[in-house]
């Protein structure tokens, strides 16, 4: 089926330049009765019929205007998540089996989130907000899910975490994430000292700001971390043990404490740290 002949260009433009004239056109269009939407189906899926694709797209033009007026919360224009939305249709109606017995909006509407969710993760921020799979689905139902605009209290974020199937950290980081907004780094050039718009680049100091040089720091150690983190676990348990407890905890062993856990003598001890100590320096220059 060659369902890119189809005239999408027809459906997505708003008629006459009104986004109004638009909706009210797509409200116009009969809504199919079951019967008649599956004998259009059958046609498209056995014969290839694009009359009776476009009639199909026609008819749930509508549904699209109204999941699409559920985003507009995220600043984003009507008429830009209308036409993803309608993308989204014209691949549920592609792929529709008349078969499975269901109705087309049924199936549709999984197709037409999918192509808004991508436009609205694409531009509601410069910077992304949600990458994983968790991460997307806190983006899409957090804000629905607070009762206010105050910060979630630990019960709320823990009931937040049961329903969404998400960590309690993903949602507190999530919350954080909506709470942010995107700045120009070197901002406006304002001569007024009490505007409140105040860029990342002021906040450099003259020394050792250069944005290069901090981006660089941060991947070394970034990279210092997983390396470290690696080789810790390349230990046996008691060299790990033994690091941990001497260098990593906040109230430190001694040798001997840790000979008379060990049941060997405090040298024994010194000897299996400084091995461990020699693999992690080994590990870290590699």
């Amino acid at each position: 089926m060659q369902l890119q002949k189809f005239d999408a260009l027809q459906l997505m433009n708003v008629p006459g330049g009104s986004l109004d004239s638009y909706i009210s056109a797509a409200s116009a269009v009969p809504i199919l009765s079951a019967e008649d939407e599956r004998a259009l189906a059958e046609r498209l899926f056995y014969e290839d019929d694009i009359d009776a694709a476009r009639s199909l797209v026609l008819s749930h033009l509508r549904f699209v205007v109204h999941i699409a007026r559920s985003y507009t919360g995220y600043g984003l224009p009507l008429g830009d998540l209308v036409q993803e939305g309608n993308v989204g249709l014209m691949k549920a109606v592609r792929r529709f089996d008349p078969n499975v017995g269901v109705r087309l909006v049924s199936f549709a509407v999984h197709w037409i989130k999918a192509e808004i969710h991508e436009f609205v993760l694409k531009n509601w921020r410069i910077v992304k907000v949600a990458t994983t799979k968790s991460q997307r689905k806190l983006f899409f139902n957090l804000r629905g899910a607070k009762k206010r605009l105050a910060r979630l209290t630990p019960e709320e974020t823990q009931r937040v975490a049961d329903d969404l199937g998400v960590s309690t950290r993903d949602v507190r980081e999530m919350e954080g994430r909506l709470a942010a907004f995107d700045a120009s780094f070197d901002g406006p050039m304002d001569d007024d000292d009490d505007s409140p718009v105040v860029s990342p680049a002021q906040y450099l100091e003259a020394d050792g700001g250069d944005p290069a040089d901090i981006l660089a720091d941060q991947d070394w150690q970034e990279q210092s971390s997983r390396r470290l983190g690696s080789a810790m676990l390349s230990l046996d348990e008691r060299s790990r043990d033994i690091l941990e407890r001497r260098w990593l905890a906040e109230d430190k062993t001694t040798l001997q404490d840790l000979a008379n856990h060990y049941g060997v003598s405090a040298e024994r001890i010194r000897q299996l740290e400084n091995a461990a100590i020699g693999k992690l320096r080994n590990a870290m220059v590699a």
